[in-house]
Order: C-alpha cells, then sequence, then structure tokens
C-alpha cells in the first residue's frame, strides 16, 4: 500500500506538472489580433494531453481503490461499533437483570423469613396453650387424687382409732390379724 501511495503521489505530481505545463502554454501563447484566442504548439499540448491522459486513468483507478477501502473501513469500523453497542447493551440487560433477580430473591427470602417467624411464633404459643391446658388437666386430677388420697387416710385413722389394740401381749407374732397403724402413717415417721 505504501507503494501504491507514492506512486499515486507520483502521478497527482505529474497530472499537476502537466497541467501546470499546458496553463503556461496558454497564459504565454502569443494572443491573435481582435481576438480572445492565442496561438499554441499544437504538437506541444497534444504532448502534455496525451501524458496527461496516460496518468489519468492509473490515478482514477488508485481513487476509485482508495474510496472503496475507505468504505470498506467505514463499513468494518460500523459493524465493529454496532457489535460493541449490542454487546454492552447485552451486558447492561444482564446487570440490571441481575440486579432485578437479586432483588426478587431478597424480597422473597425476607419475605419466607418473616413467614417462618410468624409460624414459629404461632407454633410457640400452640404448643404453650396445649402444655398449660395439659398441666391444668394434670393438676385437677393431681388435686382430685389428693383429695382422694386424703379422704382416704380420714378414714383410716378413723378406723384405727376406733379398732380395739389388738397388741395385748397373748403371743401375737405379726400374722395377717395384726395391726400396725405406724404402717400406714408415713407422714408420721
Amino acid at each position: 500500500m505504501g507503494e501504491l501511495l507514492l506512486m499515486s503521489d507520483q502521478a497527482a505530481y505529474d497530472v499537476e506538472t502537466l497541467l501546470l505545463r499546458l496553463k503556461e502554454l496558454v497564459e504565454t501563447g502569443r494572443s491573435m489580433p481582435m481576438s480572445a484566442s492565442v496561438m499554441v504548439n499544437r504538437e506541444e499540448v497534444l504532448d502534455i494531453l496525451e501524458e496527461t491522459m496516460a496518468i489519468l486513468p492509473q490515478e482514477l483507478r488508485h481513487a476509485r481503490w482508495l474510496l472503496k477501502e475507505r468504505d470498506e473501513f467505514l463499513s468494518q469500523a460500523r459493524r465493529e461499533a454496532d457489535d460493541i453497542i449490542e454487546a454492552g447493551r447485552v451486558r447492561a440487560e444482564r446487570m440490571v437483570e441481575r440486579t432485578e433477580v437479586v432483588r426478587e430473591a431478597r424480597r422473597v427470602a425476607q419475605t419466607v423469613m418473616d413467614e417462618s417467624e410468624a409460624s414459629a411464633r404461632q407454633l410457640r404459643h400452640e404448643a404453650e396453650d396445649y402444655v398449660d391446658q395439659k398441666l391444668a388437666s394434670f393438676e385437677v386430677v393431681l388435686e382430685r387424687t389428693m383429695q382422694a388420697v386424703q379422704k382416704g387416710r380420714e378414714r383410716l385413722q378413723v378406723v384405727v382409732e376406733a379398732e380395739p389394740d389388738l397388741s395385748d401381749g397373748t403371743g401375737g407374732d405379726g400374722d395377717a390379724g395384726e395391726f400396725d397403724p405406724a404402717f400406714f402413717d408415713q407422714e408420721d415417721q
């Protein structure tokens, strides 16, 4: 490409030089009397024109090639820019999506935690109520049992006090006929 630019610069210089020579020929040409026309050497003008025409097609091809290269470069640059913009847009969408996903996950997690804590409180209260009810029932049963035991002890004491003393020293050997009130009265011991 460096060689093409050198040839292009050289060709441009040659074309410009030839055109300047042509201009100089016309400007320095002898004027025709009573006319705006000038006299120039036909062969010299034709030689300059032929040289210019020989250089111009190559110069035009090179210019067209440069324009084509420029268009291809611009087209590629636009594609790359579009790709970069699209990649940036996709990345931004992913970041926003991740942010939204994280935000939604935190919200759901907080909701689950709140519901779990509420459920745990409710279960704890229900368990406490259940245990309290069972203990109250047990307390009632224990009170009735205590009352029954108390009444039973009272009856036994009445029976023991009403029976005569069987230990009269007649040789009782502690058989079933003997009654030991101390056996039933555990509190006195």
